[in-house]
């Protein structure tokens, strides 16, 4: 029930994307920036690519959401977890960070070349989905936001739950595809199969933030 070793795969490129079925560009007036679990815990299973350059392309995605004042948001599960709490996934993963927290008292910590900043708000992560048991919703409407930048791991897992909801919350949900990661290949390209056909838009690093920089034009679609 632990965590499977991830061997190393490149994350697609723009000719790998699936074709989408909808136009949409994020808007920084309209976006936040969504860090999904990228937790030391989450990361240890990687033996090299993806996660520098999925790293790498996050934090390039922090740097232009806080140039802009776009929020951030990050997701982050507790070290120790009540069974309660927990809940059924306990039966799908085992006992998660809490099996490894007294041996490494780190594993629960956001890495360090993606550490939030203060004020930027990190989510306690209970289920899949960012916004179970979270207030993430009513952060995103308080802010004015309807359109969420998804990055992190795993993309088959919580990114593609988190966008399932947003969308049925009316929110545009964009999977960033090189900067998400996932066990394997196969799985990182059905998640971006999945978005791109069935609730969000799915774009790379290097496109977000050209429209994330982009002149907003009076009636341009959105």
């Amino acid at each position: 029930m632990s965590l499977p070793k991830i061997r190393p795969y490149p994350v697609p490129g723009a000719a790998e994307l699936p074709a989408g079925r909808v136009a949409w560009l994020p808007d920084p007036a309209r976006a936040a920036l969504l860090v999904h679990d990228m937790q030391r815990y989450f990361l240890a299973p990687y033996e090299g690519a993806p996660v520098p350059e999925v790293t790498a392309n996050i934090a390039g995605l922090l740097a232009s959401a806080r140039a802009q004042g776009i929020p951030v948001f990050y997701t982050a599960q507790p070290g120790h977890q009540e069974a309660a709490d927990r809940g059924l996934l306990t039966e799908f993963w085992g006992d998660g960070i809490g099996a490894v927290i007294d041996t490494d008292p780190r594993a629960a910590d956001i890495v360090a070349d993606l550490a939030p900043e203060p004020g930027e708000s990190v989510l306690v992560k209970w289920r899949y989905s960012a916004f179970q048991r979270s207030a993430f919703a009513e952060q995103l409407a308080a802010r004015g936001r309807d359109q969420l930048l998804i990055t992190g791991v795993y993309a088959h897992i919580g990114c593609q739950a988190t966008a399932v909801e947003a969308f049925m919350r009316d929110i545009k949900p964009f999977l960033v595809a090189d900067a998400v990661a996932d066990f394997s290949p196969e799985r990182h390209a059905q998640a971006c199969e999945y978005v791109a056909q069935r609730c969000g838009a799915v774009l790379t690093t290097a496109d977000a933030l050209d429209a994330l920089s982009a002149p907003i034009h009076a009636g341009a679609p959105r």
